[in-house]
């Protein structure tokens, strides 16, 4: 397919998704199974009209899905509720660090005893498919910046983190096929790229985030009245903190999704919001109903509120191309058993083990504690660290076979938790309503 080819065909999808979005929304699937089931037709393995190979364009693949994360992990972090408290962060964190070691110590057993995979091969494969999507994963997710549902919080919040918190076991995966240093008994890995890009990442992203709030409020209180432009100001923020953090060896996704989170803090602190029943600080007046949108009124102007449109503008194109590309990376041959026991592991034993004993002891209802075991969807973070990978020394002996695994489970997990997501979250609300 020409260039010319790809505007005409992305342009009919954008066209069909703008204009049908109440149908679509009414489907009892996501939107991006249409994505899916356009680039399969499509693809190699119907149509082959166009085919994409990811080992080729691995770099221009790093990059769209890089971009992609980066702008749903900011959009994820000025949604969360504020101030940050132990009793409603503490579940998110267990899920975002316990959870996702114990899933990435799994899969790197199964694939050790069963793919017969080398132990490095299957801690780089646990690390890429251990971390829940924040692009794909929009329909669990927090709808508003004052949704105060604990479920989609804690979905949310735990793919905010878990997209920096996985970037440990990439780096000690790759160490281990002998690409990358991991020091004598590992001790470079657990000072610089455990400790030290962990929390130099938090700190960059929280004192960005509460900079910026600051700057912005006191340039909107000038007489008279400065005009701020919330979209470019935004992603002004989203370049400034990952660039610092990857220059200071820090993981720059956690440093995005924290800036969003004190960004939001900080104007809300300096607007004077008030406190709901919970306890959270709102700009606006939220709907008891965890459904419900909540009305529009008059609230004081926010770069987090405000650039908030746009973000999710970027993330439906994000979604939309990188789905439709998936489709044409995959072939009959790469559904294999090695690629779906693959994935039918992860959902069926990895994650919903992981998951419950993260949140062993917690104040999380066995309800949620279910739903969240099964909602864990993979995505683009999964493509975004593969791609990593392959561009950061990954033998070619192992690369087939990883693409391969990873393909064919984020388009399972696009299918199954794309065809019961509206149906189990319905019927959760319709039980926690009665």
């Amino acid at each position: 397919m020409t260039t010319i080819h790809w505007f005409i065909l992305i342009g009919c999808l954008m066209l069909a998704r703008g204009l049908m979005a109440t149908s679509i929304a009414r489907l009892p699937f996501t939107s991006a199974i249409v994505y899916l089931g356009v680039g399969l037709v499509l693809g190699p393995m119907v149509l082959g009209i166009f085919s994409f190979s990811p080992v080729e364009q691995s770099h221009l693949l790093e990059t769209l899905t890089e971009i992609a994360v980066l702008v749903s992990l900011f959009s994820a972090g000025v949604k969360m509720p504020v101030p940050i408290s132990r009793q409603r962060w503490m579940p998110a964190f267990r899920l975002a660090w316990v959870s996702m070691s114990l899933t990435v110590g799994l899969i790197a057993a199964f694939c050790y005893t069963v793919l017969n995979l080398p132990l490095g091969a299957g801690v780089l494969l646990g690390a890429i498919l251990a971390p829940t999507d924040p692009v794909l994963a929009t329909d669990v997710q927090v709808r508003h910046p004052d949704d105060r549902d604990r479920l989609r919080f804690t979905l949310t919040s735990e793919a905010g983190m878990n997209d920096g918190s996985a970037f440990p076991f990439v780096m000690l995966g790759l160490g281990l096929l002998g690409a990358h240093e991991l020091g004598d008994f590992g001790w470079r890995w657990v000072l610089v790229d455990v400790l030290w890009a962990t929390l130099a990442a938090i700190a960059i992203g929280t004192l960005g985030g509460a900079a910026l709030g600051r700057i912005g409020w006191m340039l909107r209180g000038k007489d008279p009245k400065h005009e701020v432009l919330d979209d470019l100001v935004g992603l002004g923020l989203i370049a400034v903190v990952y660039g610092l953090s990857v220059v200071l060896v820090a993981w720059g996704f956690l440093a995005v999704f924290f800036a969003g989170v004190a960004l939001r803090q900080t104007e809300l602190v300096l607007s004077g919001a008030h406190k709901d029943r919970q306890g959270l600080l709102v700009a606006e007046k939220a709907s008891d109903d965890p459904g419900a949108e909540a009305p529009p009124v008059e609230v004081p102007l926010t770069v987090s509120a405000e650039s908030l449109v746009f973000k999710e503008h970027l993330e439906r194109l994000s979604e939309l191309t990188l789905v439709l590309l998936l489709g044409g990376m995959v072939s009959m041959h790469d559904w294999n058993w090695r690629s779906v026991g693959t994935a039918v592991f992860l959902f069926a034993v990895a994650r919903p083990l992981s998951v419950m004993i993260g949140l062993a002891g917690s104040d999380s209802s066995m309800r949620i504690r279910g739903i969240t075991a099964w909602f864990g969807v993979r995505g683009i973070g999964s493509l975004y660290y593969l791609m990593y990978a392959l561009n950061h020394g990954l033998p070619a002996s192992l690369s087939r076979e990883l693409i391969q695994i990873t393909v064919v489970v984020i388009m399972l997990s696009i299918l199954v938790h794309g065809t019961s997501v509206k149906p189990l979250l319905e019927r959760f609300w319709k039980r926690k309503r009665g």
